[in-house]
């Protein structure tokens, strides 16, 4: 049976064309800072964060000063409609980890994102090794309420590169993440990078099995990239760490895509941040042209999301 999206003509199951399906129109993710931390730079399993991570460049959020939830949701949405022709959102707890803290502090912090009414669900990024049980209870509660998709930095499915990137968990941390997130209504994403240090592609292809293994709901891509101020740009910039060139990482993503499920949705193929944090690759700045690429690419193929998925 043709899917869905591939009747509309998509080559991926891409997210937004699942939303509008799921809500009956168009909705935007609306930043968020809960100001919270993360395991491995207050100390807990490690210091100094990712050797990638800059929050302040992956997140809208924290380039700001940060104010209430609900006020940081209002004003979120009000930029959004200046630029969007879009009456729905999903509040989008981004920066850092978002589970990591008890219970009776992440309660009032999801409830005042849901305290707009144009607010329809919330997405919370966390790493698989901040969720106890009694937080997925929490989670298990908003999602019989609203929309919930929790989103885990599974990163790679190889410990070596974990190890590299200062993670302070492995890849098994993931796999029972996943396993005590089932059946609790709320939807499962990960996190995950192309183009680490030390990966074939081969090795890439064998984090795409995993993914097509732990059978999620939804999946962010996005190709390695330096920012400013975090320890791998000085890697990248004395030539100790290669970035991909735009025509492997697009090769490399097309390939990835065919392993993954079509039941699994596609929230994001690339990375970028600000030019102004940038250190590189330029072209991932152009999410159009690498989109345009990347559709020619399966084209060329004459393939689709999930046809190598065994």
């Amino acid at each position: 049976m043709i899917a869905p999206w591939q009747q509309a003509g998509l080559r991926y199951h891409a997210y937004n064309f699942y939303l509008r399906k799921h809500f009956g129109q168009r909705v935007q993710h609306v930043s968020v800072d809960a100001g919270m931390t993360c395991p491995n730079v207050d100390g807990t399993v490690a210091t100094g964060g990712c050797v990638f991570c800059d929050n302040r460049s992956f997140s809208p959020s924290r380039r700001t000063r940060r104010s209430r939830i609900i006020d940081q949701v209002d004003e979120g949405i009000r930029r959004l409609k200046l630029r969007y022709k879009v009456d729905r959102f999903l509040a989008y707890f981004q920066p850092a980890t978002n589970t990591y803290a008890a219970v009776d502090r992440l309660r009032p912090l999801y409830e005042a994102a849901l305290e707009n009414e144009k607010v329809v669900g919330l997405v919370i990024g966390t790493r698989p090794d901040c969720v106890p049980d009694d937080v997925l209870e929490l989670l298990t509660e908003m999602a019989r309420r609203t929309y919930v998709l929790v989103e885990y930095g599974m990163q790679t499915a190889h410990d070596e590169s974990l190890e590299w990137m200062n993670r302070g968990h492995l890849h098994q941390a993931t796999r029972d993440a996943i396993a005590r997130s089932r059946g609790r209504n709320f939807g499962i994403g990960v996190h995950i990078m192309l183009g680490l240090p030390g990966e074939s592609s081969a090795d890439m292809m064998h984090t795409a099995n995993e993914v097509a293994r732990l059978n999620v709901d939804a999946i962010k891509i996005h190709n390695l990239y330096a920012v400013r101020n975090t320890p791998m740009a000085a890697d990248v910039q004395s030539g100790k760490v290669r970035l991909l060139e735009r025509d492997e990482y697009v090769h490399l993503l097309v390939d990835f895509l065919e392993r993954v499920p079509e039941t699994c949705r596609i929230e994001r193929i690339s990375g970028d941040v600000p030019k102004d944090y940038l250190v590189g690759p330029e072209w991932c700045l152009d999410k159009p042209a690498i989109r345009a690429a990347v559709d020619e690419e399966f084209q060329r193929r004459d393939s689709w999301q999930g046809c190598r998925c065994t």
